[in-house]
């Protein structure tokens, strides 16, 4: 295998694992300098899988805490447009939704779950991984199921309807159409922003599409009126779009789930620390005390 192809093989497995761009390049940058460069693998896709799992379940532990104490709401660093469909395969295990549910699991649960689920990879092998035996890793697989399967994420099956939605509601958040927002948004729709105390976002979820629609409404009047233009984007796979400040700079990137025809989360990210793999962040959402 490749170099280039083993590197993705290890970042789709740490993304999945720890939901940071940075800390899953790390992970992957050390497990390729753990890959003996003398004498040839027998197989490197295993022995990758190994390590990088290791390290990320090292990784997660130690991030744990920090996420404990995490300002506001806690969402995954964003892959956006063409970094998303390169790095991962199937868009829907990488959707910030899930990633998000992934939080929930103990670090080995979600190694199981990750292994098995997006790599179909066999319990002996997962076993050999995390030190357990295949009886403990089905158990493990069936909790992990258990905390997560009642909000799993739906996603309406068609792309391209999908992708006509997010157009419709970016052009109504273009123009801040509270009416039209309201129509395309679930009665039961959730906005979430991620700020990390960095950045002005809401302190925690709002609820309710009319709510939401207001909410966005006035912001996106606010930021036309401070020359903000939205692009739209892949964002995990899903529909989204990105803000731009008048200079350029990145202000936000956001992303949708689209279920039953309506859209059902609004997912908002704010925090410059998750956002600068993605270009320069603009100061324009900063608190002024992180302000330059």
């Amino acid at each position: 295998m490749t170099d280039d192809r083993l590197r993705a093989l290890a970042f789709k497995i740490a993304y999945r694992m720890l939901g940071s761009v940075a800390e899953a390049e790390d992970v992957v940058q050390e497990a390729l300098i753990r890959m003996p460069d003398r004498s040839p693998l027998h197989n490197e896709e295993a022995y990758l899988t190994t390590v990088t799992t290791r390290l990320s379940i090292d990784v997660l532990r130690s991030a744990r805490v920090r996420r404990e104490t995490y300002v506001g709401e806690w969402l995954p660093e964003p892959l956006v447009e063409d970094e998303a469909p390169r790095l991962v395969e199937e868009e829907d295990e990488v959707s910030l939704a899930m990633l998000v549910l992934l939080e929930r699991l103990a670090p080995d649960e979600r190694a199981v779950f990750v292994l098995r689920e997006a790599f179909d990879m066999p319990f002996g092998e997962i076993g050999e991984i995390i030190d357990a035996s295949p009886d403990a890793c089905r158990q493990k697989l069936s909790r992990a199921r258990r905390r997560i399967e009642k909000d799993l994420p739906r996603f309406d099956p068609d792309p391209e309807e999908r992708h006509a939605l997010a157009h419709s509601f970016l052009r109504a958040a273009r123009e801040g159409d509270f009416a039209a927002l309201v129509t395309m948004l679930a009665p039961d729709a959730v906005l979430v922003g991620d700020g990390g105390g960095k950045a002005r976002a809401i302190s925690k979820p709002m609820v309710g599409g009319t709510q939401v629609a207001r909410a966005l409404a006035s912001f996106y009047k606010i930021a036309d009126q401070a020359g903000v233009t939205l692009h739209p984007a892949i964002v995990n796979g899903q529909p989204g779009f990105r803000s731009l400040a008048p200079d350029g700079k990145l202000v936000n990137v956001v992303q949708v789930d689209i279920a039953d025809g309506r859209i059902q989360r609004v997912h908002s990210m704010l925090n410059p620390d998750k956002l600068h793999h993605l270009g320069i962040v603009s100061d324009m959402a900063l608190r002024p005390n992180y302000a330059t």
